[in-house]
């Protein structure tokens, strides 16, 4: 099975912190996360390569911070200072190997974050 498993999301207090966690199978290259709410497309939240080099999103720089073991292939997002705007569903991506030279970008089920008091 393919699919990156997530695991963390739930309800959490705005102000609060919570941490997603993500595991690939295989050899994997790229990882992160996107987010969608419903009638929204899906938008890029953070993304690490292999040796370590990470992009965010404006809206969440300075609050959100993706790291990754790539000895256990999973890729984590601590989420501080959270708003109730960063509720919706969170979605792993990993890019793995295929064959002898292919790379497919997978996805996880999602994981929903609320964000309420």
């Amino acid at each position: 099975q393919a699919q990156p498993v997530e695991s963390g999301g739930g309800l959490v207090q705005p102000g609060g912190s919570m941490r997603l966690s993500c595991a690939a199978p295989g050899t994997v290259a790229g990882m992160g996360w996107y987010r969608q709410v419903p009638g929204k497309r899906r938008d890029l939240v953070a993304s690490i390569t292999s040796t370590g080099d990470d992009n965010y999103a404006d809206g969440v720089m300075g609050r959100f911070t993706i790291s990754r073991d790539n000895a256990k292939n999973t890729v984590y997002l601590q989420m501080n200072s959270l708003k109730p705007e960063d509720t919706a569903v969170y979605y792993c991506y990993a890019t793995l190997k295929v064959g002898a030279s292919g790379w497919v970008t997978y996805w996880g089920q999602g994981t929903q974050v609320t964000v309420s008091s």
